[in-house]
Formats: structure tokens, sequence, C-alpha cells
């Protein structure tokens, strides 16, 4: 696959997927599951909406801001192409035993309607969602209802977002999922204060989660050395330590670096010493 290949962002609500920081979808609907009237199911403003028919498609069209091509009709393509013509952004499910090449094909009968505004969504083959994210330039969404576990690995294996139809606890764990992993291989290139400040604060969660383990940690060394605590201190380790950092922070640099590893080598210990005398 050519580097050069250009990368869709779909505008979903006032979400934008496939650019920066990877969503969190908490409202889809399927029509086809819930087989009822779909003025009386769907909302005004909700986000994703799989119809059963194509008596739905006027509903949808006018209360949903995204529309599903569900995984288990993807081959009604009369449908497809129905759904394709509201000019609503599009998510395209992947039926079940689907290769690569027939879940693009989907994509493929979306565009020839004119609707460029494309989304691929997985349940389980997070490699394939890979791949497939790689060939098409296409956003694509991770559906982990049915496994809230895999929310991290998703996001990790490069989902621009997540579906997630489940309980606020679920929500909850997505949205860490998006935050900490995200901060650590999403690249963002924020263009206003309000986004780079958002920016920053998922970085700095994860910070905070990374120090919290490493005070841990460093507590368990603590209680393995021959002597602990601030008289233990092993002043060549840390130097090696902020160097080998270093490497992967070069703007910082060791100047820098040396004195922020003082600061959080000497919080852990006095940590450390605290749990000792409690």
């Amino acid at each position: 696959m050519s580097s050069t290949l250009e990368r869709h962002v779909v505008t979903l609500g006032a979400q934008r997927v496939g650019d920066g920081p990877a969503v969190v979808i908490g409202d889809r609907v399927s029509l086809r599951a819930q087989r009822g009237d779909a003025r009386a199911i769907l909302r005004e403003g909700v986000a994703l909406a799989e119809p059963a028919g194509m008596d739905d498609l006027p509903v949808i069209a006018a209360r949903a801001r995204g529309v599903v091509i569900g995984a288990a009709w993807t081959r009604d393509i009369p449908l497809v192409r129905a759904v394709a013509a509201l000019g609503l952004p599009v998510v395209v499910e992947r039926r079940h035993g689907a290769a690569l090449a027939e879940w693009l094909g989907v994509v493929d009968y979306c565009v020839a309607e004119g609707n460029d505004q494309v989304i691929l969504c997985e349940r389980s083959d997070l490699g394939l969602l890979r791949a497939a994210r790689a060939a098409s330039g296409r956003p694509a969404l991770a559906d982990v209802s049915g496994n809230i576990g895999l929310c991290t690995a998703a996001v990790a294996a490069g989902a621009d977002g997540l579906i997630v139809d489940g309980t606020p606890a679920d929500r909850r764990a997505a949205e860490e999922a998006v935050t900490l992993v995200g901060a650590l291989l999403r690249p963002e290139a924020p263009a206003t204060l309000p986004e780079c400040r958002q920016a920053i604060d998922r970085v700095d969660a994860t910070l905070a989660t990374l120090l919290e383990r490493r005070a841990e940690l460093a507590g368990v060394v603590q209680r393995l050395k021959p002597v602990g605590g601030f008289a233990g201190r092993d002043h060549a380790r840390e130097r090696e330590l902020v160097a080998t950092m270093a490497q992967r922070a070069p703007e910082l640099g060791e100047e820098r670096l040396a004195p922020i590893m003082n600061a959080v080598i000497e919080a852990g210990l006095h940590l450390a010493e605290e749990r000792t005398t409690r």
C-alpha cells in the first residue's frame, strides 16, 4: 500500500471520526433487532440507526446522524444503495466470514451512489480492521458491545472509535481506553486552544496512570532491596535510566529529564516510607 494513501475523515454529528482522538459512540439503534415502528423507536438526534427495510429510511433520514449497513444484510444491494443515497454518514459493518474484498466492495457501492462519508465497523477481528483501514484509507470503528474487554486492544489496533451499547460502566471503560491508549498511540494535531488543552488532558491522564503504576513497582523494589528507602538509592542506575529515556525524548534530553525523574523517584520513595509506617 502506498504511504500517500488519502485518509478520509467523516463527521458524525459533533464527532470527527478518523482524525485526532478516537471517539466513543454509545447510541446505536437497530430497527432490525427491535422490529417496531421506526417513528416510535427512533428519537431525534440518535447517533446511528440500522434500518429493517426500505420503509425505515425516511424516518432515519429525518432523525439520525448516521445510518448503519448491518452485517446481516450487506448483500442486500438495493437496500445498501438506498441507504447510501440518503446522504448521511454510513457505517458499513463486516458480514461474518466476509473477506476484506467483499467488505470494501460494499463501500464501493456507497461511493457509487455519491456518498463518500463511509466508516468501516468490525466486531471481533482487529487484525482485519487494521488491514481494512490501511487498504482503504477509511476510518474504522470497533463495536465492542459484545465484548467490552476488547476496548484497549481495539484502540491499540488503530480503531478510530468504539461503539458501546451497554452499561454506564461499559461506557466508562471505553472512554478510559480511548483516553489512555489513544494518548500514547494516536497522532493529534489540535488546531484550537480548547482542542490542544483536551489533548494535553489525555496525555496527563495517561501520565498519571503510569506514574501510579511506577510508584507501585518502586514500592516492591524497596521491599526487595537489602537497603531500602532514600539510603538505598542507586544513583548510577538512575543516571542510566535518564539516559535511556532521553533516547525516546531527545527534545527534552538528559538535562531536562534528570530533575523530572528525580522528583518522580523521590515521590515514590516517600510513598513507600509512608506505607511502612502505617
